[in-house]
């Protein structure tokens, strides 16, 4: 098959063009480079397997041109990461709800089926044990710009959904917890890297909050095989799944496992939310997902530890700094 990946050239978007390829496929990667990167795509130059398309997914005749020549779609593209959402919310919230409007819109013009990435974003303040797909969402005030990246998802995964059961086009919603792993920066607001970057430079290690709050983390090869295993699945279609490790870890015990791994010689330092990002600014202490439904319905389970992914980030960041 031949499959476009919007944001291929992202994080995670460009692990899953590895493994399309690597199972003998073929990859459109549709990526305005806003936050991806050439570099990310380094391994397949000269790849008659892999076509790069430098655009935006709001350029409605360069993604009606890029499904037209394709036979399925991962949706990818968005704008992500905390800093990003409350530095530049217009340019997010337009990324976010009109570029899928526009990618979804071609998919039904041409009947392609779409995976549609999501976040572990869409439960907003929702602390339960293990949240799983129909729980409720607990979101602050529409004004908190911290918000608006939920909100924005929401009306994606709605579009999704609506497109499935009206006008049946095959869609699935995968909701992200955390993806770790090479190749992911810090800048955004991304923990691990940040972390591991600071710790290698011997510069304090910055936990906001009181770095009690407590998150899972899954390496993205583990990731990017579920998102395969629900676009195969007819079984996934109209559904909305949950992608991550149930593993929980603090912050502020995240930074002392990455001191220990790294060797370094740095503190930890406590940093106010209002300092890091916006006066006002509202976290969760608790997102850890249940992965009941993908289990049962594609038998997908992380199968890579915390550890593991703290070395794989830890070599690739030694290679990124020297660089």
């Amino acid at each position: 098959m031949r499959y476009l990946i919007t944001g291929g050239a992202g994080f995670i978007g460009s692990h899953l063009t590895d493994l399309l390829v690597k199972d003998g496929h073929q990859v459109l990667v549709l990526d305005d480079l806003s936050t991806g990167r050439h570099a990310n795509l380094r391994q397949h130059e000269g790849d008659v397997n892999v076509e790069f398309v430098l655009g935006s997914i709001l350029n409605e005749s360069l993604v009606d041109d890029a499904v037209r020549r394709t036979d399925g779609v991962f949706h990818l593209a968005a704008a992500v990461g905390v800093n990003l959402i409350v530095q530049r919310p217009l340019e997010s919230l337009a990324t976010n709800i009109r570029g899928s409007e526009i990618v979804l819109e071609r998919c039904h013009k041409y009947g392609r089926p779409v995976l549609v990435a999501s976040t572990s974003e869409i439960y907003g303040k929702n602390t339960s044990d293990a949240l799983n797909e129909e729980d409720d969402r607990i979101l602050g005030s529409p004004l908190k710009t911290r918000w608006s990246y939920s909100e924005a998802k929401a009306i994606e995964e709605v579009l999704a959904y609506a497109y499935w059961r009206e006008k049946g086009l095959p869609t699935v919603i995968a909701r992200l917890f955390n993806t770790v792993g090479p190749r992911q920066v810090g800048f955004y607001g991304m923990v691990i890297p940040r972390l591991v970057d600071q710790a290698l430079q011997n510069v304090p290690l910055t936990v906001f909050g009181d770095g009690n709050q407590k998150r899972c983390f899954c390496h993205v090869s583990d990731t990017v095989l579920g998102l395969k295993g629900l676009f195969d699945s007819e079984q996934a279609q109209g559904g909305a799944f949950n992608i991550g490790s149930t593993d929980e870890i603090s912050i502020r015990d995240l930074a002392q496992r990455v001191l220990e791994l790294t060797g370094s010689s740095s503190s930890i330092q406590l940093v106010p939310y209002e300092t890091a990002y916006e006066v006002g600014f509202e976290d969760m202490m608790r997102r850890r997902p249940s992965i009941q439904k993908i289990e049962s319905t594609v038998g997908w389970k992380p199968s890579l530890g915390l550890d593991q992914i703290l070395l794989d980030v830890i070599e690739d960041a030694k290679k990124r700094l020297k660089a």
